[in-house]
């Protein structure tokens, strides 16, 4: 097994370049303070500072930096990582993977509407060779409202009603054409007397 370096101390003590790398990427006020430090395999530190971002609570601050030789420290890459307990995102799962689940679980509710509707059935055959005339299937049915097609709720038929509507307009369209030869009527009467005059 192998054991990690120790950490370089002038890498440790690199805050304020890591202040600095972060102030680039992210307000002041989002970053709090330290918060620790973790050496890396590679002799790189990351160091760690509060995260005080709305809507990552638990999430952390992260500036790896390094040096080569005896060169002053310089930044790698800076990140906002999961602490532990904080909140994550569920694990992505694949549509197909989705779409077979959903498929199957709609399998399995077709089949205990099948198994209730034998029961119901059954329990009607069982009450009719009981002689019980009192139990019929709208006692085993639920109390929502049947859906009979295209929205229509509780037997009104919406494509009745329009009909109904087509007919009222037809009605009144007869009403106005007799109207109108009342009025034509009326106007031939008026100038018949003005004739006679």
């Amino acid at each position: 097994m192998t054991s990690k370096p120790d950490a370089d101390a002038r890498l440790i003590d690199a805050h304020d370049l890591a202040l600095a790398a972060l102030r680039e990427i992210t307000p002041a006020n989002t970053i709090g303070p330290a918060a620790g430090f973790l050496p890396e395999e590679d002799g790189s530190v990351s160091l760690r500072f509060e995260n005080r971002l709305a809507g990552y609570p638990g999430w952390y601050w992260i500036v790896t930096v390094a040096r080569v030789d005896d060169e002053d420290p310089t930044v790698l890459e800076v990140e906002l990582l999961p602490g532990d307990g904080a909140l994550l995102a569920p694990d992505w799962v694949p549509w197909a993977e989705r779409l077979a689940d959903y498929r199957a679980h709609q399998v399995e509710l077709a089949e205990q509407a099948a198994a209730a509707g034998d029961d119901a059935a059954a329990a009607i055959d069982g009450a009719d060779d009981e002689g019980d005339d009192d139990l019929d299937e709208d006692d085993l049915e639920d109390d929502e409202p049947d859906i009979l097609h295209a929205g229509d709720l509780d037997g009104v038929d919406i494509d009745e009603l329009d009909d109904e509507a087509d007919d009222d307009d037809s009605e009144e369209d007869d009403s106005d054409e007799e109207s109108d030869d009342d009025s034509d009527d009326d106007d031939s009467d008026d100038e018949d007397s003005d004739d006679e005059e």
